[in-house]
């Protein structure tokens, strides 16, 4: 008989999730496909050979196991658990925006202070 793990064990061993319960409430709401089904039970079995798809922040990822692990150890470990079948991801640009050029706006220096005082001074003679 083949090796089988949970599902949300798999995940978490896998490292595509930090905890073991985000892998569960991602699996409980319907977001993970095994074998291109629609799953929401945490519990099911999976093992070598099993596709696996599910969303990653704005990425679909397809997941082909390959190995069922004994323990959540390293990155480099969990990387050997499973072949990536996802397109290649666009380089996304910049997510910070660059800083505003200075137009003149935001506090006086204390010069700018200076003739603004002395021109209100001298519109109240």
């Amino acid at each position: 008989m083949a090796e089988k793990l949970r599902l949300d064990k798999w995940l978490w061993h896998a490292r595509f999730f930090k905890t073991r319960s985000l892998a569960a409430t991602r699996v409980t709401a319907g977001e993970v496909r095994v074998n291109g089904a629609r799953t929401e039970k945490r519990s099911q079995m999976v093992g070598p050979q099993d596709v696996l798809t599910f969303a990653q922040g704005d990425h679909i990822r397809v997941i082909r196991i390959e190995a069922v692990g004994t323990r959540r150890g390293p990155a480099t470990e969990a990387q050997t658990l499973y072949t990536d079948l996802s397109p290649p991801q666009p380089k996304s640009r910049k997510t910070t925006p660059e800083n505003p050029a200075f137009e003149g706006k935001g506090r006086p220096t204390k010069r700018d202070r200076r003739i603004l005082d002395l021109s209100k001074a001298r519109s109240l003679e």
